[in-house]
């Protein structure tokens, strides 16, 4: 098992190195002076060159990218040229709120999504299997950005039983898990779970019905085994696939969610990015970019190695 995680963290470094060299060569590269958003209209040439040289724009990209690297080693990620606090704050900040958001919008996802395939898979061609189905593709296919400010249209405007954004009374360095912050989190983790719940009862959907037409299950049932007991037979044999979709899923979401926390004003790494991108604030944009990039990688890991754990058909 030692020799299996060994070979699984030498395959991620390549992969690590390869994602800080796409991060750094798509924001750069992008079009727009980085230094827009602070110097003043009538700045002088002096006062550019001064920045410039500050923020080591005047180097190569190769000069650029490695002393980047060697620095986000040590856990500097730079300073923000917008706000002039250090990058690695403020993004630790904000994947903190991502992350309590996604882990939410994946629980209800998965929750929801299991009934749904489980439900579809063990009726199949039924009336059930059909409406379950019709909720996951509609859960796929409906643009989540538009679902949230349907929901902020009829929760919060029109019957105003929800707060339409934001963290709380307190914001986000005040959180605390009260009905006060958590009403907060109700309709933007609804709403990110939409995604996951589809994929994830379009999943389970298809195991299930894999799994009943093998012919160990035609064993079970002639030897009389009853129906909940085959019904545990077939979570333990989709199990394995069923979490790994869940953790990919927790991985897209940490990266996907810049609209959901635009469209509810969530303080978390998707409006620090929106912000970023429209101050063209580099540091800040590259750094969280990095972060939530390795995030998933690593998250692609322990995925990896628990199913693994949970599979024994899997080779270590």
């Amino acid at each position: 098992m030692i020799a299996f995680l060994l070979r699984r963290v030498v395959y991620t470094l390549p992969i690590m190195l390869g994602v800080a060299l796409v991060c750094f060569a798509l924001v750069h590269l992008s079009p727009g002076d980085p230094l827009v958003s602070i110097l003043p209209p009538d700045a002088s040439a002096e006062l550019q060159q001064q920045l410039i040289r500050l923020y080591g724009f005047d180097r190569s990209y190769p000069e650029q990218f490695a002393s980047w690297v060697w620095r986000a080693l040590q856990g500097d990620l730079g300073t923000s040229i917008a706000s002039g606090r250090a990058v690695t704050e403020e993004v630790f900040r904000a994947v903190g709120n991502t992350l309590r958001l996604a882990v939410l919008a994946t629980l209800i996802g998965f929750v929801f999504g299991c009934l749904f395939g489980f439900v579809a898979g063990y009726f199949q061609n039924s009336w059930l299997d059909k409406a379950a189905s019709l909720t996951s593709v509609l859960g796929v296919s409906v643009p989540h950005y538009w679902l949230g400010m349907l929901m902020v249209i009829v929760f919060s405007a029109t019957l105003a039983w929800l707060p339409p954004g934001g963290a709380g009374p307190g914001g986000s360095s005040d959180w605390a898990w009260d009905w006060a912050h958590v009403q907060h989190m109700i309709l933007p983790a609804i709403t990110m779970s939409v995604i996951p719940m589809g994929i994830i009862a379009r999943t389970v959907r298809a195991l299930v019905a894999e799994i009943l037409a093998q012919e160990f299950i035609v064993g079970l049932r002639a030897k009389g085994l009853t129906d909940l007991g085959v019904f545990g037979h077939v979570v333990k044999n989709a199990a394995p696939t069923a979490l790994a979709v869940m953790g990919l899923q927790l991985g897209y979401l940490l990266g996907g969610s810049i609209l959901i926390e635009t469209v509810f004003s969530w303080p978390g790494t998707g409006f620090l990015l929106n912000s970023a991108i429209f101050q063209r604030d580099l540091p800040l944009l590259q750094g969280t970019i990095l972060v939530l990039a390795l995030f998933f990688v690593v998250l692609n890991l322990v995925v990896d190695v628990i199913q693994t754990l949970l599979d024994p058909r899997i080779s270590r």
